[in-house]
Order: C-alpha cells, then structure tokens, then sequence
C-alpha cells in the first residue's frame, strides 16, 4: 500500500468513525411510565408536576423532556391496563437517567407524583430513541 492509500484510508476511517460517534450521541432514551392515577387527586397531579416534579428534572444533567399524557381513548390494541396517565421521560442517556433516580430531587419530587396514584404499582417501559 502506498502512502497516499494509507492516508486516504485513515482519513475515511476517520470520517466513519465520527458518523458513528454522532449517531450513538443521537440515540437518546425514553422510559414510559403507566400509571393509575386517583381521579379525586388529578388536579394535584398536574399541579405537582408542573411546579415540583418537571422543574426538578429540568436540572439535571442529559435531561430532554418530560411530558404527562392523559389516556383519551384507545384507537387500536389495547391500553396499558389500569393505566389513565402516562409519563414520557427523555434523557441523554441510561446513565443520566439513573443519576436523576438516584438524586435528592428525585427523592424529593417524585412522591408528589406517586402520592395521587390510585394503585403503587406502575409499568416502566424502557426505550432507545433513534
């Protein structure tokens, strides 16, 4: 192999390398978390969301989004059962997310939430965005 192939080679090396780099950074998560909340404490569902729960995660590092979502109806297949809010959770990253889990505004912010569900059992879908 001659120089100027050598080099050539390394520099699309390089080029693929950096395209895969920027693709993995890309492929943030999403954690689905269905939840049974107690209609009598909807309005303090939202409220602590809103003012406590959203605010909370906003500082931490890798934090997206975070969205509630109100069951409306179900257009095809079936709905998570018992489920009549969802929250859609969006990180940088797996890690990130488990150093929000881990930290005192976590600990702090999410028993507003868990507070007005109706059942203490939730689902906790787990997703890779592309």
């Amino acid at each position: 192999m001659n120089r100027r192939n050598a080099v050539l080679t390394a520099v699309a090396s390089a080029a693929a390398l950096s395209a895969q780099s920027k693709k993995a950074a890309d492929q943030t998560i999403q954690l689905h978390v269905d939840m049974n909340v107690d209609p009598a404490k909807e309005k303090d569902l939202k409220k602590n969301f809103k003012e406590i729960f959203k605010p909370a995660m906003a500082k931490q590092p890798g934090y997206l989004h975070v969205y509630l979502l109100k069951l409306r109806e179900t257009k095809a297949g079936r709905a998570p059962e018992g489920a009549n809010y969802r929250l859609v959770i969006n990180f940088k990253s797996e890690e990130d997310r488990l150093n929000w889990v881990k930290s005192n505004d976590h600990q702090s912010a999410w028993p507003t939430i868990e507070g007005t569900l109706k059942v203490k059992t939730y689902g906790a879908i787990l997703y890779d965005q592309l």
